[in-house]
């Protein structure tokens, strides 16, 4: 039995902005320096995605594509970092985040959570990329995947930050090519020996159930939500989650 590691100090103070607090009615697009400044302004904790450029760097957006976000189109991982910081988003007035800048914008001012995108395929490169980054910041942060191989990966490198496993009860993703048994093992979270998550951030859909429950009161682990949209959910969740990570609504 491994010991988890403990999250740091007042993480679970305040809800975390999901994809920071974005609005897009208010040009404040997802995993956007403007979203990012709004969570620091209003004092939440930050969530973001990281992808790798072509040059191998960690870069903050979610999709696998350009597409959905900016006035570009194609594979995020075909470009070098400055060729994808000076694509315009759809709305607002910054490029493509690197994560070493946001570690920069956010210095420690609040609770950073950055998601390793993963395609389950093995490539650790990412999650090396972001551990070279990250061991140089000196505020609260944490690193989490839905793929158990980053979290691997993350620790056989030498991570000295919480690590968490991102899991629901139902994986539908054609992108992760899962077999039946692959989805299996993760909605059951069958991969804790070898994964060894400090954390369990899980579907809101899908609280209370069996594996969220058993790793939170089971094996101590504390467990976040995702992703929230209203007080209604946030109240519901409370009495069964340590932390949500929220968008679309402010937290009361």
């Amino acid at each position: 039995m491994y010991t988890p590691l403990p999250l740091p100090a007042g993480f679970l103070d305040r809800p975390i902005a999901h994809r920071g607090f974005h609005d897009a009615a208010a040009g404040r697009l997802e995993n956007t320096r403007a979203a990012f400044v709004a969570a620091i302004e209003a004092g939440y904790g930050i969530e973001c995605d990281i992808q790798l450029s072509a040059d191998g760097e960690a870069v903050v957006f979610h999709d696998f594509t350009l597409d959905r976000l900016t006035v570009e189109t194609g594979r995020v991982d075909a470009r070098p970092a400055a060729a994808l910081a000076a694509i315009p988003f759809r709305r607002g007035e910054h490029g493509i985040e690197s994560l070493a800048a946001l570690l920069a914008l956010v210095a420690g001012k609040v609770p950073l959570v950055v998601e390793v995108k993963s395609r389950f395929n093995g490539d650790d490169t990412l999650a090396r990329a972001a551990l070279a980054v990250l061991q140089g910041y000196a505020g609260p942060a944490v690193l989490k995947s839905f793929d158990p191989g980053v979290l691997v990966a993350l620790r056989k490198a030498g991570a000295q930050v919480p690590l968490g496993i991102v899991a629901t009860s139902s994986y539908d993703d054609p992108e992760a090519g899962l077999d039946e048994a692959g989805k299996f093992r993760l909605a059951n979270l069958l991969h804790l020996p070898e994964s060894e998550p400090d954390f369990v951030s899980w579907n809101q859909a899908a609280i209370p159930s069996a594996a969220p429950f058993l790793s939170r009161f089971g094996l101590g682990l504390p467990l976040m939500s995702w992703t929230v949209r209203d007080q209604a959910t946030a109240d519901r969740l409370r009495p069964h989650v340590d932390q949500i990570v929220f968008e679309g609504f402010t937290p009361a």
